[in-house]
């Protein structure tokens, strides 16, 4: 069982959430996101801390309990962090580019890249 628990912070609203888990975690760098209905990006993401520092982001495999199998992108305790991945900066909670979420369910496991991109 998974329990994300995030509280108030500067990064992203406040969640509580449980999912069965169908996998281990896995350390992800990208994902496709669709921050503005029908236009999906990829972005690079990591986790946040309520410290406002990077940590991992993990993946995992969860029976979402009203969409059946999807994919479960989290972090730290103050969430996620996200950019567009075309023109990736130092994180920080002040860049405009970058936003936080509490957490991603992803539908498809074709809008996640689990290794770091090269070159």
């Amino acid at each position: 069982m998974i329990v994300i628990e995030i509280a108030d912070n500067a990064n992203c609203l406040p969640t509580e959430r449980v999912f069965h888990e169908l996998t281990p975690p896995q350390p992800v760098a990208r994902v496709r996101y669709e921050r503005r209905f029908g236009q999906p990006r990829w972005c690079v993401v990591t986790g946040w801390t309520s410290r406002g520092t990077p940590c991992p982001a993990v993946l995992q495999k969860v029976d979402d309990s009203g969409e059946g199998v999807a994919y479960l992108v989290h972090g730290g305790d103050a969430g996620l962090r996200l950019q567009p991945s075309e023109r990736p900066s130092p994180w920080r909670i002040d860049d405009p580019r970058q936003w936080g979420e509490p957490l991603l369910i992803l539908p498809a496991a074709e809008d996640i890249i689990t290794e770091p991109a090269h070159g």
